[in-house]
């Protein structure tokens, strides 16, 4: 049994509070206040979540520095009130990041879905790209 620790459980209520103030920052037209604290609480929640160190880390590995030189500009670029360009920038530094990531997600999907279409897509999704 996984044990999860006071800190933990309060990263995943900040980190969820984070991606709620960014999609209703993105609902209302990049609304930039509501796009900066969300993106705040997320990296706030996400060093809790997993500790500072192996966050640091995950961020600053050395094939990873273009996604986060593009995640981290455009954090810097919301929070200086550019909100369409900085999402722009997070968006391709998120899934330059978390892109041998997607195939896990998409092969839980499938084998949760019981959608025979969703499960083929999901299959298929899985497989196109590597986990390294």
């Amino acid at each position: 049994m996984i044990s999860i620790s006071d800190w933990q459980k309060i990263g995943v209520g900040t980190t969820g509070f984070g991606i709620f103030f960014i999609i209703f920052g993105i609902l209302l037209y990049f609304d930039s206040v509501l796009l900066a604290f969300g993106n705040l609480l997320f990296l706030t929640g996400l060093s809790l979540i997993i500790g500072l160190r192996k966050t640091f880390w995950f961020f600053f590995q050395r094939h990873k520095l273009r996604g986060t030189s593009f995640f981290l500009g455009g954090v810097v670029l919301v929070l200086l009130r550019w909100p369409l360009l900085g999402m722009s920038l997070e968006t391709y530094g998120f899934f330059s990041l978390f892109k041998g990531f997607f195939p896990v997600v998409f092969g839980f999907l499938g084998s949760v879905s019981n959608i025979p279409f969703l499960n083929a897509l999901f299959q298929r999704l899985q497989g196109t790209s590597s986990m390294v």
